[in-house]
Parts: structure tokens; C-alpha cells; sequence
């Protein structure tokens, strides 16, 4: 099933652990170079949002994906610091950046 980003934005993320509505999909996180999708990423709160974190939910989570909502499980979702106000501390780390593969260059000697 092929799903795009406005598709995938209408959506309502609903724990089945506890049956919270979570909200709406308002990101997706993926890897550049490899293109591979991480995970989505849901508001941490209702209203005008003062102090809440988003929540990102990784791909193993997410449990199915129906027409109008996606179902995903947590466990327990977790409690965020209002003071530190970062809100991708839920996300996985970023991979290290690769060592620049080095080119074939010509040695000049031969055109002497």
C-alpha cells in the first residue's frame, strides 16, 4: 500500500494501549542518502501548544495503517521536560557522517 504525505497528514494516530488520541501526522522522519522512513511524528499537545514537545513514533510501533487512522502502540508514552523544550529528544540519533570517498586523480608525471 502506497500512501502519500497529504494522505498520511489527515490521519489520527490512536494509541491501542490505552486509547488516547494522539493527534494528527504533522512530520515524517527518514534518512537522506537512503531514503528509509524512520518514523512519523504526532503534536505533543491540544490547543495553543505552549510547552508541549511532538512525539515521535518509530515505524516498529505503528501497528496498521487503515483508511482513517493509524493504530500504534506505546507502551507508555513519555513524560516530557517543559523547561528543556527539545522537541526531537525522542528521535533515534543521527548516523555519523561517512568519510569522503577519495577520487581517482591522474598523476601529472605522464603529460611531462
Amino acid at each position: 500500500m502506497e500512501t502519500s504525505f497529504c494522505e498520511l497528514k489527515q490521519k489520527e494516530a490512536i494509541n491501542l494501549c490505552d486509547g488516547k488520541r494522539l493527534g494528527k501526522v504533522c512530520d515524517v522522519v527518514f534518512t537522506f542518502p537512503e531514503g528509509r522512513v524512520l518514523g512519523i511524528v504526532v503534536p505533543g499537545g491540544r490547543g495553543f501548544r505552549f510547552g508541549k514537545a511532538d512525539l515521535f513514533i518509530d515505524l516498529k510501533n505503528i501497528s496498521k495503517i487503515g483508511v482513517d487512522v493509524i493504530l500504534v502502540d506505546i507502551k507508555a508514552a513519555p513524560k516530557t521536560d517543559k523547561r528543556k523544550g527539545n522537541k526531537w529528544e525522542n528521535c533515534p540519533p543521527p548516523e555519523p557522517p561517512r568519510p569522503p570517498q577519495p577520487r581517482d586523480r591522474r598523476d601529472y608525471g605522464e603529460y611531462e
